[in-house]
């Protein structure tokens, strides 16, 4: 069974302004790292479910805000490491990271241990240039940041 998540991927200004709004995954696994570890706002999905919905619905899960208004770019679809195919679209909007209520989940920490924890599924949200987005998101996530510059004229 193919996993797959859907997100929107949020940004502001214009050519060489451009930012973008990444998400620093919560959890122990995640916590000590930087590059590699921010992701768009994304969540699964299934086979009932339209991805763009999808898309909105983890949005405001993820960040507990609403989906700003406007029209989505679609930024198609990567395959990760793991596996999971990965559906992206764009949005011009702004929110302020400092309002971010993110959602959680439950797992076994430490692992082993029989105890329960809750983490945050996004422990930071934080606005990037598209450079700097590059360094800092999952690899296979890259491709989107490609694929917005493309489509709004931004220069890297």
């Amino acid at each position: 069974m193919v996993r797959r998540s859907a997100g929107i991927l949020l940004y502001r200004g214009a050519g060489p302004a451009l930012e973008v709004l990444l998400g620093h995954m919560g959890g122990p696994f995640w916590a000590r790292r930087d590059a590699g570890a921010w992701t768009v706002p994304k969540g699964e999905y299934g086979a009932d479910e339209e991805p763009l919905a999808a898309a909105r619905r983890e949005f405001t899960e993820e960040l507990g805000l609403p989906v700003p208004g406007g029209d989505p770019l679609d930024l198609g679809e990567v395959r990760q490491s793991g596996g999971k195919t990965v559906a992206v679209w764009a949005l011009a909007g702004d929110l302020d990271p400092a309002e971010v209520v993110p959602g959680t989940f439950r797992m076994e920490w430490p692992r082993g241990s029989g105890r329960m924890a809750e983490f945050p599924e996004l422990d930071r949200v934080a606005w990037f240039p598209l450079a700097e987005a590059r360094e800092r998101i999952v690899t296979a996530q890259r491709s989107f940041l490609d694929r917005l510059a493309g489509r709004v004229g931004a220069g890297w």
